[in-house]
């Protein structure tokens, strides 16, 4: 019997093996679902937003102010501006809603570190709240704000099929920022509760949206997606204003989903500027002291 295989045959399995090791290239989502309550998500029916929490890692009371500076308002400005940054208010200087005198020269949108390291990286902001394009975004190849006087239920569609089209493309994006509103909307209109059937049926139009934006992701094959969802505040009433001490407006979540990342809940507080980090320590961005983040990669394996 012939102890060794035909040349053939052997380049052929050294092809196969090498195929078969190839990684997939690593890329990011960060959601934004402004003004959701998680005890509200978790009534809802959320099969997209529940797949995510059942193939990740996620803490129902991720914190939207800090321990060394509490502040600014429990409110929007500071809240996205918390989670694009990963620093926190006294830092980014967005105390409320107006954005004075922003410092996000100083304490960039992560796309900015997202390019330091990857300058072929393509990123995509796709967003309805206006000032997050006006004030926050940077070193955007693509910055997208679907709010055009229309209510944020259809800017939310529109934000959804604008990220569609962009998944869509051979180009795809590296990292993706994807902000929709409408569910703040419904609560400043009828209630943030999760009694509030209004309230209730936005989270459920924004996790249909969310699952077709999840379907596009996974039409690309060759790549490994993780995605970080998180929201700007909670609510309480019909606002979220002034919210220092109450939970229910305090208390924020974060899902950090995919392939990368543990499972199950967190044990240890988790907070919104934690996303930053999270994302970029999967994509490979070494983070630099100076930077002087406020958030740690939390959830990955």
């Amino acid at each position: 019997m012939c102890r060794y295989l035909p040349v053939a045959v052997v380049v052929l399995l050294l092809a196969t093996s090498l195929l078969s090791a190839k990684e997939k290239s690593k890329h990011v989502l960060l959601l934004g679902i402004d003004g959701c309550r998680f005890d509200a998500l978790t009534k809802a029916n959320t099969p997209n937003l529940d797949k995510l929490r059942e193939s990740g890692i996620y803490s129902p009371t991720a914190l939207i102010l800090g321990d060394r500076y509490r502040k600014n308002d429990t409110i929007s400005g500071p809240g996205w501006g918390s989670i694009n940054t990963g620093v926190w208010a006294d830092k980014h200087n967005v105390q409320g809603n107006t954005f004075k005198k922003p410092k996000f020269d100083q304490y960039p949108h992560f796309f900015h570190y997202v390019k330091k390291s990857m300058p072929t990286a393509k990123t995509v902001s796709i967003i309805n709240w206006s000032p997050i394009a006006k004030y926050i975004v940077s070193s955007a190849d693509v910055s997208l704000d679907t709010k055009k006087g229309t209510s944020y239920a259809e800017a939310d569609d529109d934000a959804a099929a604008a990220a569609i089209e962009q998944l869509s493309v051979e180009d795809g994006p590296t990292a993706m920022m994807l902000y929709l509103g409408e569910v703040d909307e419904a609560g400043h209109a009828h209630g943030f509760h999760p009694t509030v059937p209004q309230y209730i049926a936005a989270i459920e139009h924004v996790d249909t949206l969310i699952g077709s934006v999840l379907a596009a992701i996974e039409k690309r094959t060759d790549e490994e997606w993780l995605i970080v969802v998180t929201s700007d505040h909670g609510g309480s009433g019909k606002g979220h204003g002034g919210g220092h001490n109450n939970p229910d407006i305090l208390h924020s979540f974060l899902i950090v989903s995919g392939d990368a990342a543990e499972r199950g809940k967190f044990a240890q507080q988790v907070y919104i500027v934690d996303a930053v980090p999270t994302l970029l320590t999967y994509l490979g961005v070494e983070i630099e002291d100076a930077w002087q983040l406020d958030g740690h990669a939390v959830g990955l394996k």
